[in-house]
């Protein structure tokens, strides 16, 4: 922080994010929510914590698709997440699976970390890519991520998880007053185990006191309102525990 550059491009990501004020909000109520599902699988998978807020600024812990159709809190392209083994089809898209498309991103980055022997360096490729980090360390002749002229989205990108992780770890610090009550609550599921075919998925809802919204809600990998799994594979819906919605 005391070279100037990196000064600046962290106080502009700590500004931006600081004072757009409903976005940040936003994101400390969800985070609540869904950093009790990906924090144990980062621990599992020998991940540091600080990559929670990858998935905070790549989706705003929402299941995004962007412009390029990168999909879920971990933003995965189709090519991607079958290279890293989710099943992606027109009945089931695990990109959507928050549980794996977390492991899934797990793997892309020990393997950017094992390539570039850096976690900031792999979480730089998480949003360019490693050939293209690697091009630019070629060509640059430097290989910090912090010594790199990158483009403007790859240049910002390590600063944006600094600044959210500072904001999110210290709201109070940065002029954000809330209560516990306020956020976003996770709630507790059970699996289900379904190994055949369903013809209607607001039919099984039902069978477990649910509607097929909040089947969806729970499960947005089901992308149909039926599942064909000729195969009979087995997959795992998860039902939300009773008493949560009346």
């Amino acid at each position: 922080l005391t070279d100037p550059d990196i000064h600046e491009r962290l106080d502009r990501e700590l500004l931006v994010n600081t004072y757009w004020q409903s976005n940040a909000l936003l994101l400390m109520k969800r985070a609540n929510k869904y950093f009790p599902v990906i924090e144990p699988i980062l621990k599992e998978e020998g991940v540091p914590d600080d990559f929670k807020y990858l998935a905070v600024i790549e989706s705003g812990l929402t299941q995004a698709v962007s412009p390029a159709n990168a999909v879920g809190f971990w933003q995965l392209l189709k090519g991607t997440g079958r290279d890293l083994g989710l099943e992606i089809n027109s009945n089931v898209d695990e990109r959507y699976h928050i549980e794996k498309s977390t492991r899934a991103a797990c793997q892309y980055l020990k393997e950017s970390k094992r390539d570039f022997g850096s976690w900031t360096l792999a979480a730089a490729a998480y949003n360019a890519g490693r050939a293209g980090i690697a091009r630019q360390q070629e060509r640059q002749k430097v290989k910090d991520y912090y010594d790199l002229l990158l483009g403007e989205e790859t240049g910002r990108y390590v600063f944006r998880i600094l600044a959210l992780k500072e904001i999110m770890s210290n709201p109070y610090e940065y002029g954000f007053k809330f209560e516990e009550s306020d956020l976003y609550k996770h709630i507790p599921t059970k699996k289900v185990k379904v190994d055949t075919a369903v013809d209607d998925f607001p039919d099984f809802a039902a069978k477990y006191g649910i509607n097929y919204k909040i089947l969806k809600i729970h499960n947005p990998w089901l992308r149909e309102a039926h599942l064909n799994n000729a195969s009979g594979k087995a997959y795992y819906v998860d039902i939300p525990e009773e008493g949560y919605y009346q």
